[in-house]
């Protein structure tokens, strides 16, 4: 796979860290793959041709291309909270959300993590990391998963809920 340029790469050993303009990540992979950099290009190789070792193959070429892809563009995740209350607003590196609970639950945000919240409603969680992006979204959207009957909670935008009918819908 291609470096792209203003991406920095650099192998030591089993660890592996890419610098780009939006920042730096590291990452730990398995001994028995090997990673390489030669020319403006990573190569990814493994020692043998057994099944875990063509899984793992394929994981550590995805999580390079997603770091590569993280300090060049970096990830989002977009959460949407519906029901009447509910809301949304940003307090430092605390994210405060009513969610119908006598208080408000503050989130905090861990480093290399942005949030932007938009009309009280929709939340926009930034990152560099996917993994650690895709994980605030869940946890964020744990606190009050979206409700099958009257739609109310968060749910990630574009995600569609099946709606079922209460009890009086025969």
């Amino acid at each position: 796979m291609a470096i792209l340029s203003g991406v920095e790469v650099k192998t030591a050993g089993s660890r592996i860290s890419v610098k780009g303009p939006l920042g730096n990540l590291q990452r730990d992979f398995p001994p028995s793959i090997t990673v390489s950099v030669a020319n403006s290009q990573i190569n990814v190789t493994r020692k043998s041709d057994e099944r875990q070792q063509r899984s793992l193959h394929g994981l550590v070429r995805n999580e390079i291309q997603n770091m590569i892809q993280g300090v060049t563009k970096g990830f989002e995740r977009t959460l949407e909270i519906s029901g009447v209350g509910y809301k949304a607003s940003l307090a430092g590196r605390n994210l405060s959300l009513s969610l119908g609970r006598t208080h408000p639950v503050l989130y905090p945000l861990p480093e290399g993590i942005d949030a932007k919240v938009d009309k009280q409603t929709i939340v926009t969680i930034k990152g560099v990391n996917k993994t650690l992006v895709g994980q605030i979204a869940a946890d964020i959207r744990a606190l009050r998963p979206p409700d099958v009957y009257k739609a109310k909670g968060i749910k990630y935008a574009g995600e569609v809920l099946i709606r079922k009918e209460g009890k009086t819908g025969k």
